[in-house]
């Protein structure tokens, strides 16, 4: 049996990268003890803002076995998606990098059914479900587990060989796999800059971010009006943000993605700060149909781009 579990382990590895996947990881689907004590205590200090689905199912987002009946093992995968690509008119509001190509749901999700359909294929019929940031799954505590990388100080999840500019998704299965030592060790070292460079002070303590604070959480999550207390203070970022991780060190060995549904297109670099400020509701639909950026919907797009008019 534990010969099994190593070969299906190593199967699933290589066609995981043969996917296009960074890197692979699996871990044992238990309980996740140690992150119990540390989402209470997030919640209660309300860090999660109006993000108030991070309140439900508390107990499926540390047991994946509640989530995923009958499930053993949690395979976790990294996308890269970094690039030196850059909007043409540097006084334009900012999009995050993640944001420039298709939207990752749709690139991630296409890639963990071809995985899942390959384990069904070639190892036999196996039950589970596919995970990409839409549901109570810690995926950070998983890929750290799985031997993925360390949570750095900005709560990012970090590899000493690719930087941090990677998506994270998993696969619960009702398999039995070999399982990968956890991530222990800690490179962030003495370095701060990424809490020095938050200009809203979203990081209030290392490892540590207040979601109420952060850029990414006021330009997408948040749906209300941004605060007042943010003018001046965003950095010209219109939807997510960057700076943490442009500014981490770790992120000097990240490589351009190989991945062409998150190509940038042209028609978004290219977008004028004059044409952002004045974008209708027809052109916003036609240029971000397909990306992330639509998540925000045109009114709240507006929103931000008026906002930070403000400043």
């Amino acid at each position: 049996m534990l010969n099994n579990a190593k070969k299906y382990s190593q199967m699933i590895k290589t066609e995981a990268l043969r996917l296009g996947f960074m890197a692979c990881g699996i871990s044992k689907a238990d309980f996740l003890e140690e992150e119990a004590p540390r989402l209470e205590n997030w919640l209660s200090q309300n860090y999660h803002g109006e993000m108030n689905y991070m309140e439900n199912h508390f107990d499926k987002r540390l047991d994946p076995r509640l989530l995923v009946e009958d499930s053993k093992s949690v395979i976790s995968l990294t996308l890269n998606y970094f690039t030196t690509h850059q909007q043409v008119d540097i006084s334009a509001p900012k999009i995050s990098k993640y944001a420039y190509g298709l939207d990752y749901h749709t690139v991630i999700k296409e890639k963990l059914q071809e995985l899942m359909y390959f384990i069904n294929e070639n190892i036999g019929e196996v039950g589970g479900r596919c995970f990409v940031d839409s549901a109570p799954v810690m995926d950070k505590a998983w890929a750290q587990k799985s031997g993925l990388g360390w949570r750095g100080k900005n709560s990012n999840l970090i590899s000493k060989e690719a930087g941090s500019f990677f998506f994270l998704a998993e696969l619960i299965i009702d398999l039995e796999l070999a399982y990968d030592t956890p991530f222990t060790t800690d490179h962030c070292g003495t370095c701060t800059r990424c809490i020095d460079a938050c200009p809203t002070d979203a990081i209030v303590a290392p490892y540590i971010v207040d979601g109420s604070k952060c850029i990414s959480y006021l330009t997408i999550e948040l749906k209300n009006e941004i605060p007042t207390e943010f003018k001046g203070k965003m950095e010209n970022w219109m939807f997510g943000c960057d700076i943490c991780q442009d500014v981490c060190p770790w992120n000097r060995f990240s490589t351009q993605h190989q991945e062409p549904a998150f190509e940038p297109a042209l028609e978004l670099l290219q977008l004028k700060k004059e044409e952002l400020i004045e974008i209708t509701e027809d052109v916003f639909k036609q240029i971000f149909k397909k990306s992330a950026v639509k998540r925000t919907k045109f009114n709240g797009f507006k929103r931000n781009i008026d906002f930070l008019q403000q400043t």
